[in-house]
């Protein structure tokens, strides 16, 4: 049973390559006949300390919780995970540059006991689990408003001028140009370091206006002011230079690690400019002094995750406005949306009383030729299935497997197909097993690997997402054997750090 028809594999591998490109699928949209389903779509969520969830936890308490959140998003089919390692110019991670966070043994500067490294310690856990990890940071935010003690060696006590006090906060002054460069510095730090997959940054840019609050960075527009016109522009030119700089930073450290922003949702409304969106509300341009548009225009960023956490129906941001508005204005740049999971469970379908947001918000995604994916906000609450929330994801929306996105403007050039593919029994059952292609540098060797499977009466057609049954890491799977009379195909392909997708080696066995 375990032996192979070892003649009929060689003779169908010498016509898989041109089988496969022709049923192989490489849009990141892929209509198929379960529309809900696609082939390629971004299925974050975003993991936060800041909240202070992980307080008081010993190092094994926060792993077991770490641990069940990262299963039960598994199960949801969430395919990467953004994890807060530095909301206050410190860290969940080894740094010799900033100290250990409070929100992570409760006192800035001590390091965890028994000692661990969460960032390390996360990426590995979603590795296994076929999930990316990017580690997200808040690059100019000093001192949180709870924050009452900072260690010796944080930036704002070793060179309290860098930073200015705001609204209980401390924020790092965007206008002094070795700012940008101490917090690239950081980020150089963690990207050449550990293997996330991803560097991502979210709203906070300038401070939120709060009421009697003045930025203090007169003395930075006099020395730098220069040619750049007013202080909104100059304030905005400093942000523009900073999300510039990162960007090649990251990518010149290692060119597969993706730099995403995830912005406030209103870029700007519609009675300042002409081409804003009908929406009432606060404005990155105007408030936050941040350019989205321009960065995704200029490509500066690797993705843009714009914080829609609006109802549909809201009376200054809805929902319905704004997901239309960011498809029609930010599609340069790969667009996921972040949804408020909470909200989206609170607040009834205008159009079906009685039942919550979740579906017409999908429908809505899957309506936006550019929206190739979404983030929830926040994890513990699809964990905790709010609203069954969590569960419509497993059992509906996302209970297929989905590849990354494609980002041709990093590498759009597949690696090789896998090697001997075959069916061999093993102490632990019946496995498939396969050799990596030869690859010699990032862009062309092999990072994961998709298992398909089809009935053999059944066309192979692998842009059709029903039939994958595993993406993996591992140059392995277990079969689901029987009784040995169910003959089906398995086709293992090859991703790379950016996903692209090899051709496909084929098997025959019987189940």
């Amino acid at each position: 049973m375990s032996t192979l028809l070892h003649s009929f594999t060689s003779t169908l591998l010498k016509i898989t390559p041109i089988l496969l490109l022709l049923t192989a699928c490489h849009t990141n949209k892929t209509v198929t006949a379960d529309s809900s389903q696609q082939k390629r779509e971004f299925r974050g969520a975003w993991i936060q300390c800041v909240n202070g969830q992980f307080l008081g936890m010993s190092t094994q308490e926060m792993q077991r919780t770490l641990s069940y959140q990262l299963d039960e998003l598994q199960k949801d089919g969430v395919n990467a995970i953004i994890f807060q390692v530095r909301p206050e110019c410190d860290a969940l991670y080894a740094s010799k540059l900033e100290p250990w966070s409070r929100f992570l043994t409760g006192q800035q500067g001590l390091a965890p006991s028994p000692y661990w490294d969460p960032l390390e310690w996360m990426i590995h856990q979603c590795h296994k689990r076929g999930m990316e990890l990017h580690a997200w940071i808040n690059p100019y935010r000093a001192k949180t408003k709870t924050t009452h003690q900072l260690a010796s060696n944080h930036i704002a006590v070793r060179k309290p001028g860098c930073v200015f006090p705001y609204d209980g906060q401390y924020i790092l002054n965007p206008g002094q140009p070795e700012n940008c460069d101490y917090i690239c510095r950081v980020v150089d730090d963690i990207v050449s370091r550990y293997d996330v997959d991803g560097l991502h940054i979210d709203d906070y840019f300038y401070p939120y206006p709060a009421a009697g609050e003045v930025i203090d960075d007169a003395a930075e527009y006099r020395r730098y002011g220069g040619r750049a016109g007013s202080l909104a522009d100059w304030r905005r030119d400093n942000v523009n230079r900073f999300i510039q700089q990162l960007g090649e930073t990251i990518h010149k450290c290692k060119p597969w690690v993706k730099f995403g922003v995830s912005p406030f949702g209103i870029f700007r409304n519609g009675s300042g400019d002409a081409s804003g969106s009908r929406t009432k509300g606060l404005q990155n341009y105007d408030d936050l002094y941040a350019d989205v548009v321009l960065w995704a225009q200029q490509g500066w960023i690797d993705y843009c995750v714009p914080q829609l956490y609006w109802q549909i129906g809201h009376p200054t941001a809805d929902y319905k406005t704004l997901i239309k508005w960011w498809n029609d204005y930010a599609a340069q740049r790969p667009l996921y949306i972040g949804e408020d999971v909470e909200r989206t469970v609170k607040y009834d379908d205008p159009d079906r009383p009685g039942q919550h947001q979740l579906d017409a918000k999908m429908k809505l995604h899957r309506q936006m030729k550019n929206v190739q994916g979404t983030v929830l906000w926040y994890a513990k609450a699809a964990v905790d299935n709010v609203g069954n929330y969590g569960t419509s994801l497993r059992n509906n929306y996302w209970r297929r497997p989905a590849l990354q996105p494609l980002m041709p403007f990093i590498d759009e050039k597949a690696p090789k197909h896998p090697k001997k593919l075959k069916g061999v029994w093993t102490s632990d059952g019946y496995m498939l097993f396969w050799k990596a292609p030869k690859g010699k540098s990032w862009d062309d060797a092999a990072y994961k690997y998709v298992v398909y499977r089809f009935d053999s009466d059944k066309k192979i057609n692998l842009a059709d997402p029903s039939h994958i049954v595993a993406i993996t890491e591992d140059t392995f799977y277990p079969l689901p054997y029987k009784n040995g009379k169910t003959p089906c195909w398995y086709v293992v392909t090859a991703l790379d750090r950016m996903s692209n997708e090899s051709k496909g080696t084929v098997v025959k066995v019987k189940l």
